[in-house]
Formats: structure tokens, sequence, C-alpha cells
């Protein structure tokens, strides 16, 4: 895999900050930040001392834990709540189990300090917002994703990735403003100056702040500068779009086409509308935003009874509550629940497999409180997940604010041999360096090339969904021939309609790095537990095991990721084998295929799956986000239960207490078979 750099492009670590100001714009203040620095460290017995009291002094030496994820920030459980509750439960989710309830809330803390990619993960804005609540002004990491940063920005949570600040703090220092804008777009840094999003907004309608216009003259562009130019908001009083070109840096408020939110983000995001736009006001567009009851439909079957115990089953189900409240109020659609026979079976959909099958559409601009709205990019729109400030802002404005983002070109050629899928690729990418040490952070993931030609849209969308996994801002693929004919097919829509919407890259358009990847070369891979970026070769497993084969307890088919038509395919492929082996789910094995929405479960219906998967022993779920967010059957209650999953990611506590390694469809099947991680070519 070549990997080529381009000139003048934007360091991974260049990602900075936000802070808690008033809502007028004074760059020259100064920022004293009060409270003791909690250091994260990956020695657990040190930071189990400072949260008993002990002040710990700094020591750039001293390593850091990374990769510190929005699920142990505020766990699943802990978002069902979404007022200043939150706060109590900052970071319970820690591995380690050293963090409990009101441990950063009452431990006098005013910076929270660690290593690489901080909040990588989901998009909730329940995570920053939790630490703010606690007490918490400064977030230092060496690096800070994305949507993190994006969320703290806009809720008021500073964050820098400059650790000579923290001498200073310690110090006693009033720290200058510009520290925490410094690198930023305009936009951004009057966000942070400000306050947060609302603030500025307020400030921005009060004639006090005004977005700078884009100027960038035209010039080759990407695929996704080619789309962020035609939404550019040229003049919100006139309503006027577009701009001649956009470049990396180029910052403005862009006009959405898709609006949505699930049932964890929607009340959130509510609360937030209602508070700053007043109980009367209305969704702008309401025709172009959906709602989606899709993540906690099976909570009821896997909820524990020490959280029932603290209410939180009634908690849960207020969120079903709000939202479809709130859709009701301002018409918007709602895909909800099903039954079937008089029962609840599950959920319409996954939002992310429904938006592809019914909502967004080639050169669209897609906003969606969930980081897995990148998924939608595989029909060729820049789709990317928001926080719920975001989201509150956009059902008003019907705008998104955006800075345009540098992109790395993945050229794909080559086949895929047998055995081998796009999870496979994806987990591949993943294990790269690039992506390991955060260079990713913040970048589109354009995928192109002779390879993508041969793959089915399920499997291009594979890819898109775990972009975010890399720390990416989204994945895109022009969309062609394959895209039309699947439009035309599942919609009823024009092939030429479809055609004359499709965007396409530039000649000569210029990515800050672009990696060959020769789908040939590559094997069927895993990415061990913890982090999606620990991808080996599925034959180096046992090696990375201590020499023993890895067995399993449970295997789990679904999510937005492994619940679409093509996995379904895999799946039935590899049980199909074993049946005419006669084998079936090893016993002591829980196999559980659930599907991605009710479509994708007449498909595999129809194509008499339903009938192979439970000869085989699987147990059939319908659809809902469940196992993959802790929330449904799938999951471990066991930190000793081994899982191999088809899910996108594999932070600690995800799916459960145990440890979960990702693998294809084909891999969670053959695995289920045979009761440990192997290859289905033991099975063909």
């Amino acid at each position: 895999m070549a990997f080529v750099r381009m000139p003048g492009s934007i360091q991974a670590d260049e990602v900075l900050v936000t802070a808690n100001m008033a809502a007028t714009n004074h760059s020259d203040q100064s920022v004293q930040i009060a409270g003791k620095i909690l250091y994260i460290t990956e020695d657990l017995a040190l930071l189990e001392k400072q949260l008993a009291g002990e002040k710990l002094p700094w020591d750039d030496a001293r390593p850091l834990m990374g990769n510190i994820s929005t699920d142990e920030l505020t766990p699943g459980w802990v978002c069902y709540y979404y007022d200043e509750t939150l706060a109590r439960f900052c970071l319970v989710g820690l591995r380690g189990n050293k963090v409990q309830k009101d441990a950063i809330k009452g431990g006098g803390f005013g910076v929270i300090v660690s290593g690489i990619s901080k909040g990588c993960g989901s998009s909730r804005e329940t995570a920053p917002y939790s630490e703010l609540k606690s007490g918490v002004r400064l977030v230092i990491a060496k690096s800070i994703e994305k949507i993190y940063k994006q969320n703290a920005q806009n809720i008021g949570l500073l964050t820098s990735t400059d650790f000579g600040l923290i001498p200073r703090i310690e110090a006693g220092e009033s720290i200058p403003m510009s520290e925490f804008t410094k690198g930023l777009d305009a936009i951004s840094a009057s966000i942070v100056e400000c306050g947060g999003l609302f603030a500025y907004n307020r400030a921005r309608m009060a004639g006090e702040t005004t977005p700078p216009m884009i100027e960038t003259p035209s010039r080759p562009m990407t695929l996704c500068e080619k789309i962020l130019a035609k939404k550019v908001v040229a003049d919100a009083k006139l309503g006027t779009l577009g701009a001649v070109a956009v470049k990396p840096g180029d910052a403005f408020f862009a006009r959405t086409d898709v609006r949505f939110s699930h049932e964890y983000v929607t009340p959130m995001a509510d609360s937030l509308f209602v508070a700053e736009m007043g109980k009367d006001a209305k969704v702008n567009d309401p025709d172009s935003v959906w709602a989606f009851r899709d993540h906690l439909t099976f909570l009821d079957l896997v909820m524990p009874k020490a959280h029932r115990d603290m209410g939180l089953k009634e908690q849960a189900e207020e969120l079903a509550t709000v939202q479809e409240s709130f859709t009701k109020k301002h018409k918007i659609k709602l895909y909800g629940e099903v039954r079937r026979d008089d029962k609840l079976v599950g959920s319409e959909a996954i939002c992310h497999n429904k938006v592809i099958e019914e909502i967004a559409l080639p050169g669209d601009l897609v906003c969606g409180t969930d980081s897995h709205t990148c998924m939608a990019g595989a029909l060729g729109c820049f789709a990317f997940g928001v926080g719920s400030t975001d989201m509150a802002n956009a059902w008003y404005t019907k705008d998104v604010r955006v800075t345009v983002p540098e992109t790395a070109r993945f050229n794909l050629s080559g086949a895929m041999k047998s055995g081998v899928c796009a999870k496979d690729v994806m987990l591949f990418i993943l294990s790269q360096e690039f992506f390991k040490s955060g260079q990713g952070i913040g970048k589109v993931l354009e995928f192109g090339g002779a390879g993508i030609t041969t793959m089915s849209l399920d499997e291009r969308a594979t890819l898109t969904n775990m972009a975010v996994e890399a720390g990416g801002f989204t994945g895109i693929i022009e969309a062609d021939e394959v895209i039309v004919d699947y439009l035309v097919t599942q919609r009823g829509l024009s092939a030429d309609d479809v055609r004359a919407r499709i965007v396409k890259a530039d000649p000569g358009a210029v990515y800050c790095a672009t990696f060959e990847i020769d789908l040939s070369a590559i094997d069927p891979m895993v990415a061990t537990p913890g982090d999606p970026r620990n991808g080996v070769k599925l034959s180096d497993l046992r090696a990375a095991s201590g020499g023993n084969d890895v067995k399993i307890d449970i295997a789990y088919g679904g999510s937005c990721t492994g619940g679409k038509k093509t996995d379904m395919d895999m799946y039935a492929r590899v049980l199909s084998a074993a049946l005419a082996k006669g084998l079936k789910v090893k016993d002591g094995v829980h196999l559980y295929i659930q599907f991605g929405s009710q479509d994708i479960r007449r498909y595999a219906e129809k194509k008499g799956y339903l009938d192979v998967f439970t000869k085989a022993g699987a147990e059939l779920v319908d659809p809902s986000c469940g196992a993959c967010i802790k929330a449904g059957p799938g999951v471990s209650d066991s930190p000793d239960q081994v899982t191999v999953s088809a899910i996108n990611r594999n932070f600690p506590g995800r799916s459960g207490p145990g440890k979960v390694y990702l693998a294809s469809p084909l891999v969670v099947a053959a695995s289920a078979v045979l009761g440990r991680i192997v290859s289905p070519e033991e099975l063909f």
C-alpha cells in the first residue's frame, strides 16, 4: 500500500478548542481554569489515587490513556438522561472500572488530560456535556476526534491539544483566549469566543458577528468539495446558495437536504430547540426531516436489574415518548415500532439502512445525530454525524456549519479473493498507522478505482459506514450505474433523473493522502477487542492470542454495518454449507442474526434464508440497533464472554462487559458453527 502526503496539508493534531465565555466576542479575554487536573493515565493505580484526592504532578513521560470513546465517557444507559444528571455519571464507563458515580463531579477537577483520539466513537453530545456539567472547563488530549470536538465547541467546553498549557495552568496563569482559537476557521473561533453555537447565533442575528464570505477561486475539487460548494449558504436572508469553489479550511453554513435524529438524541435536541428558539418555534421544512425509533426497541429484554432499580426503564421509555410528541407537533415522519400478529417485533429500520433505502440521493447533504450517518456516502452524497446542538440549530435554520475537510483518496484495484469482503477491506485500512496514530481524524475517506466497481451498494456502504471508525469526517463513493440501478429498482426513480444528480471529482483534485489498495492481497481480518483499529490477519489471530484458538460464546450478525441484504447473502452462504455437512451452530454458542430493516427481513424471507437460519440454529432478531449499543439480544453479561461480531466498533463496554472481536459476516457465521473464530474457508 502506497501512501503520499500532499504538501501544505493540515496535520491531524491541529484540532483545538472551545471556551465557556460570555455571549460576546472578546478574543482578547483570558481564561483562568480553576480546579485540579485529572490525568487519565494508563496506570490505573495512579488514576485511582487522583480520584481519591491525591494531586499528581505533570510528567510528560507518563503514559496517558488513548482512544477514550464516548461510550466510556457516557455509556449507553447514561444517555437515557438528557439533563445535568449526566454529570453524575461522567466517565463511569472508563476501562478498568475505577471511575464511580459522582467521582468527576465531586472531585473538583477543572481539567482532564488524556492521550490520542479523545472522544472516538458515537456522536453523542452527552459525553462532553457530562464533563462540562461536572465542573470540567478544559479537555486536553494528544488528538481530538472531529464530532466530539465540534460538540464541545457547541456547548462551550474548552479543548486543546497543546500540552504546553498544563504547566501554565498549574502555575495559576490566565490563558489568553487566542490559545483556544489558534488554528481554527473564523466561524469555529467565533463560536469558541461566544461560548457556544447558540450564543454565536444570537450574536450573528444581532449583527455582532458575520460569517466570512467564501471567495475561493475556481479550482479542481474533490467529490465532497464539489457537493459542499453547491450547498454554501451565500446569503441567508435571500436564500441564495452556492460558491464558485471551496477548499480545505473554508468555513460556512451549508444547506441540508436531509436531517434526521433517533430517540437517543431527539429529546435533548428538542429541549435545546425550545430553550433557545421558544416553545412556539417551528421546524424549518419538516418534509426534509425524519425521526427514528431504532436504538432502544429491545432494551427491556436486556436491561440489568440494577438499572431497573435505578428507574432507568422509565427514563429510557420517556425518550421514545418525547420523540413521538416532537414529531407529532412538527408533523415530522417517524419510522417507529412494528407489530406482527399484534405483537411488537422491532423497529421499521435502523436509521442508516432506511436513509439509503428511501431518503438520500446522490449529491445530497445529509446530517444525522449519529456518527454512522456517513454510511449514506455510498450513494454519492455528503453525509455526516452531528450532535444535539447542531441538530437543534439545523431544525430552525435548515443549515449546518461545515469546515471543509481534507480528503484522503483510496484507489482500490483488483478483486477480493474468496472468503474476503468489504468488512475485511475496511479492517485492513483501519489497521494502518495513518489511522492508528490519529492522522485520519477529520478527514474525508473517498473510495474509488476499478475495485469499487466490483462491489455492490451494500458492500460499499460497509466502507463508508466505518469511515468514522478511522476518526474520519465521512466516507464517500462516486455514484455510478450500480447506484442508478439500485435507486430505480428500490424506489422506482427515473434513471436519467438519478444520473443527473451524480457528482464527480474533478481531474487534478488535491488529496492530503493517497492510498493504493490491491484488493486481491487482502486476507480475512479480525479486529481484536478494544478498538476497530486493532486489525490483524485472521491467520495471525492464533499467534496474537498466545497460540490458542479464540473460543466464542456469542456470534452477532447485525447492525447497520452487518445487517444488510448482501450480509444476509453471506450468512446464508456459510450456514447452508454447514447444513450440507450436517453441522449447526455449536452447542453453547448463540448466533444472532438481526436485520437492518423490515425491507431486508422481507428480502431474506423471499430468498428462503429464514428457514436456513432457523435450521442452522440461529436466533432471528427484527430491526433495531440492539446489541451494537448494549440494548438488545446479543449483548454479553459477563467479562468472561467472548463475542465475534459484524458490528462496526468494539470499544470497551460497547456491547456488554465481554470481549468483542470484529469480523466479516462470513467469519461470524463460520465461527458460530465451529465455536471458535475461524475463516469461512474451513466450511467451504
